[in-house]
């Protein structure tokens, strides 16, 4: 099989805006297109003989499953590396780290802790890097929830999107994302856990509305979203976010103040009782399982664009 090569140059994929509007737009319908094809048992194996390399200095499910299943069945291999058996954990400067993987694989996935430090990596890399999560943004995550409200509803332009919780990495990628897509962003959350200003210096009314009551944030809302109140690495504050969040829950209460056919997205792990109640989680406006299924065909669509580029077949 002969590969394909991108004739563009190198692109990363470290935060949602590292894309256009046009981009993200294809890289989405790319990802609808394999996933029929993932559907109908059509092997998809674009990547022959590319190799991934999965760097985690944060632990993940979903991430790992998906990005390491999506690379096998685009025909590629894998390599699975944490701080503990690779230089990473010790001394060696992540410049010099990324130098020398680069030369060894064809791309790379880094889920780490400061953006700065994936940023370092990228600037290193002969490769694309894609960034798997870090503290300040979770841009593959929000693909895969934009596939997931395109499936089900279609465009998400124009529409409005609650986020419901706290100001995390998921609510700054999702206001990186209204920005380029054309949707609204209502965010609400308690005092002390807001969205930091100078993050937001610059995004317009017609983009962001924040809201101290989360049932106000929902109305008009074609999307409800929520994630953990407690994000990894913060756990020595459970107790205290669990009391300064306790009006922050998505219940069906708050579902209703929403479109009456809005869809509830979370990324997972979900915590019933604390952000969101069973009822609404394992309820008919739930789309979940959907949204963890299509970080599988988002990142398989991210990869193909990050190693080949648009694809002169390609439907965009």
């Amino acid at each position: 099989m002969t590969n394909l090569q991108s004739t563009g140059p190198m692109r990363h994929f470290l935060q949602i805006k590292d894309f256009t509007s046009d981009e993200l737009l294809y890289v989405l319908n790319r990802a609808l297109i394999i996933k029929s094809k993932f559907k109908r048992y059509e092997p998809h194996m674009p990547l022959h003989d590319r190799t991934l390399a999965m760097v985690f200095e944060k632990a993940s499910t979903r991430t790992r499953v998906s990005f390491e299943a999506g690379m096998y069945q685009m025909g590629g291999s894998v390599i699975h590396l944490t701080t503990t058996d690779s230089q990473l954990g010790r001394s060696e400067p992540i410049e010099d780290t990324a130098r020398v993987i680069s030369r060894m694989v064809d791309i790379v996935m880094i889920r780490t802790f400061e953006q700065t430090r994936i940023e370092r990596f990228a600037a290193h890399s002969r490769v694309p890097v894609i960034n798997g999560l870090t503290n300040e943004y979770h841009p593959c995550q929000i693909l895969a929830d934009i596939l997931t409200y395109m499936e089900h509803r279609g465009a998400i332009k124009g529409k409005t999107v609650a986020w419901i919780g706290d100001a995390n990495n998921m609510a700054y990628t999702w206001i990186q994302a209204a920005q380029l897509l054309g949707f609204k962003m209502h965010v609400s959350a308690p005092k002390g856990y807001r969205l930091e200003a100078d993050r937001i210096a610059g995004v317009s009314g017609d983009v962001l509305e924040q809201f101290d009551d989360p049932t106000e944030a929902c109305r008009g809302a074609s999307l409800v979203t929520t994630d953990v109140w407690t994000s990894m690495g913060y756990e020595e504050e459970n107790e205290k976010r669990k009391r300064a969040f306790k009006n922050w829950q998505v219940n069906s209460q708050v579902m209703q103040a929403a479109e009456s056919d809005a869809l509830f997205m979370h990324c997972l792990p979900a915590h019933r009782g604390e952000e969101v109640t069973g009822e609404v989680i394992d309820g008919p406006q739930s789309v979940v399982w959907d949204e963890a299924e299509n970080r599988l065909h988002a990142q398989k669509a991210l990869m193909e664009f990050l190693l080949l580029g648009r694809l002169p077949d390609a439907q965009a």
